[in-house]
């Protein structure tokens, strides 16, 4: 990873959302109109790569800003006053003046599993010229996340410029996805620019129209991508690829209690895979971490109410010190 002697480890740029939490929702069967079911106390938190991965790198240890967009309005003070009680830099934060702030509604059966109802408000604003006004900002950290990518339409169509000045700015960069993963066409000129790139199985099979993970990677490559690449597979773990031809299973690690909400799963893994590599561990490792990360979050309501330290982490993942 750059420069251990920049100020920030990591620089988490894109979408940021005030969730709320609705448990338990029975999603096996249509809710239908005009019924009254009851649930625990409705939470709000926070969401997004900004907030789930931003939050789970500080409680690991890193030094971590946050870069977005929100509405001048109640919510947006929410995320920055939550982000910035997790001791994250808030400063690349603008205030969009007619677009809201970003929400969902997180509907969780159950079992944990989770639907969501999403307005993607003030992010939809994120652009190249935003990320040219962030430059500074870049220049202060090691490693730049930035996304998600299928849910940042002002950006998607000019990734490749986006990412390539980030680049510049000396950041290791890496992309994560959401939604539906947005399309291989304005993916493509972007990942030479891409160091990280592991997206999940749903997303990767809706980019690529392929169903076979290492199929999925090669057409990645195919594509220009040069740097670490992967398929988060969900239960049966996540398949990374240091390099063309190369494969490292990462297995699933067992969550240190019963699982409440999947929310934010994919998004801790990424900060535990990130944490393991600006630490300087080797790669399996650092998919161990994440892997033990991901764990972690599953255990709470939320993205973050389940996520621990890097010691416990460490030792959940069976690491040595």
């Amino acid at each position: 990873m750059n420069e251990p002697s920049k100020p920030v480890d990591c620089i988490v740029c894109g979408t940021c959302v005030a969730d709320i939490l609705v448990r338990p929702v029975p999603l096996s069967a249509a809710l239908g109109g005009g019924r009254l079911f009851h649930v625990e106390p409705i939470d709000v938190t926070t969401g997004g790569i900004v907030c789930n991965t931003g939050i789970a790198m500080r409680r690991l240890g890193m030094k971590v800003a946050a870069s977005s967009v929100v509405g001048s309005d109640l919510w947006g003070e929410f995320v920055r006053s939550r982000l910035a009680a997790e001791g994250i830099e808030t400063g690349a934060i603008e205030s969009h003046e007619k677009l809201a702030t970003s929400t969902t509604a997180v509907l969780i059966d159950p079992g944990g599993e989770r639907t969501f109802a999403h307005h993607v408000g003030a992010p939809q604003a994120l652009d190249v010229g935003f990320i040219r006004r962030m430059k500074p900002q870049f220049e202060r950290s090691r490693v730049a996340l930035v996304g998600y990518f299928g849910l940042l339409p002002a950006l998607e169509p000019a990734m490749a410029e986006a990412l390539g000045a980030i680049k510049a700015s000396g950041c290791t960069v890496v992309l994560e996805t959401g939604g539906s993963g947005g399309t291989l066409a304005e993916l493509s000129p972007a990942l030479p620019a891409v160091d990280v790139y592991v997206p999940s199985l749903d997303e990767a099979i809706h980019q690529t129209g392929l169903q076979d993970p290492r199929g999925i990677i090669a057409c990645y490559r195919e594509h220009g991508a040069a740097g670490i690449v992967g398929v988060k597979l969900g239960t049966r773990g996540v398949l990374l690829s240091p390099s063309a031809g190369e494969f490292l299973e990462i297995p699933c690690v067992a969550p240190p209690g019963p699982v409440a909400d999947t929310t934010g799963a994919g998004d801790s893994f990424l900060a535990g895979l990130l944490t393991g590599m600006i630490r300087g561990l080797p790669l399996r490792e650092a998919g161990l971490l994440g892997a033990a990360t991901a764990a972690c979050c599953v255990t709470g309501i939320g993205a973050t109410a389940g996520l621990k330290s890097f010691e416990e982490t460490r030792r959940l993942a069976g690491l040595g010190s």
